[in-house]
């Protein structure tokens, strides 16, 4: 039985998957999945301080080395319609490209990933897909607990491959073999309202609070890593509440976010930012550091065999080689990372997330070539 992955992404992108609804997507997979030989698991996660979800896991094999796959099916909303030439959720042809949401964020590796195992033997290898609906906002309720009971239930990998759009300008110029941490804090400082005329009988917050804000902003973390850029702090935003010119306001807080590399964990991190809180003369306030949300690790997936062999799928393909590249924000593959290696392997994604979104279609079928010779590679090394 062959697939055709145009065929399936149109069908997933008529799927309305916005964040947590998986609106008939996940059911669709679980269809094509079986109908080439997979046991297919629904799994419904809750709790935790979010919505419930909807995820699914799919195995093929029992034997040989054991490769996982994993993606998400759920899209960003699609925004202001009149921005799209077309219905977001139905899928249009022009010039050679395929329009809707999810085309680029990440339908198109889904389906590309689930054509190409309908061209490899059921006796090859063990072939395993973990496919969560909430990737694109709270992240709780999905890969996080999939990854974590498929550990639970014996269901380990070799290697991982993630089909975010990785690629920078062209199909397989680049894969992501890590991606930085995420961390995200709250510093407010409270001090004595009272009138500006007789500031003898108040404490204004704002001086510490700008002396916070340049002892975090202005130190160096790092100087970057092989593989990773210098960590980065940015403060986001500085909130005071006060319309009002005559009056000194009781508080002030301001926000920021640190990308990390490997050198720091979220605990490491958590302690510098209280030693260059503690490095300002607070005059008399109160100084509250929060950490906001749950941190996102950074992870590296050590260089290999397994991955100069995707490298060479890749040139296979395309002609060239692979950039390694540890860019970009956090992705799920943070949560897998814990668990064995794992890299992030996709197209070209610049339209992802905006009015018009699409790929082109050239791009999804070199992708379905490119998964396949992997796995051709990937398995026959049992062999060698």
């Amino acid at each position: 039985m062959t697939i055709d992955p145009q065929n399936l992404l149109e069908r997933l992108i008529a799927c309305p998957s916005v964040t947590p609804e998986a609106a008939g997507a996940l059911d669709l997979l679980a269809k094509e999945l079986e109908a080439i030989g997979f046991a297919v698991t629904h799994l419904r996660f809750d709790g935790d301080g979010s919505y419930p979800v909807d995820n699914l896991f799919a195995t093929r094999g029992t034997g040989g080395r054991k490769l996982l796959f994993a993606g998400h099916t759920d899209v960003v909303p699609p925004g202001d319609r009149a921005q799209w030439t077309s219905d977001p959720f139905e899928p249009r042809v022009e010039g050679g490209k395929l329009f809707g949401r999810g085309a680029a964020d990440m339908k198109s590796g889904v389906a590309a990933f689930v054509a190409a195992c309908a061209a490899i033997p059921t006796e090859a290898g063990t072939i395993q897909l973990a496919i969560t609906n909430d990737e694109e906002a709270d992240a709780i309720n999905g890969t996080e607990k999939l990854v974590r009971w498929m550990a639970d239930n014996g269901h380990n990998f070799d290697f991982a491959l993630v089909g975010e759009p990785s690629s920078a300008e062209a199909l397989g110029d680049s894969i992501k073999i890590g991606r930085r941490g995420s961390f995200s804090g709250v510093v407010t400082v409270r001090g004595v309202q009272g009138h500006v005329a007789y500031p003898h009988k108040a404490n204004n917050p704002l001086p510490v609070l700008a002396a916070v804000l340049t002892a975090l902003s202005t130190t160096r973390l790092d100087d970057g890593t092989e593989h990773f850029p210098a960590s980065n702090l940015e403060v986001t935003t500085v909130d005071v509440g006060n319309p009002t010119g005559n009056v000194i306001p009781g508080s002030g807080t301001l926000k920021f976010n640190i990308r990390y590399n490997d050198i720091w964990t979220p605990d490491s991190l958590a302690e510098w930012v209280k030693a260059r809180i503690a490095s300002v003369d607070a005059h008399g306030t109160e100084v509250i550091f929060e950490i906001a949300g749950v941190p996102s690790r950074s992870f590296l997936s050590p260089l290999s065999d397994d991955i100069d062999t995707l490298s060479d799928a890749i040139e296979d393909v395309t002609g060239r080689r692979p950039e390694y590249s540890t860019g970009g924000g956090t992705s799920d593959a943070r949560f897998i990372a814990q668990y064995g290696p794992v890299v992030e392997c996709g197209l070209v994604g610049p339209s992802m997330h905006k009015a018009d979104e699409h790929i082109a279609i050239t791009d999804l079928v070199g992708l379905t070539a490119i998964y396949e010779s992997f796995m051709e590679k990937f398995f026959a090394g049992d062999d060698e």
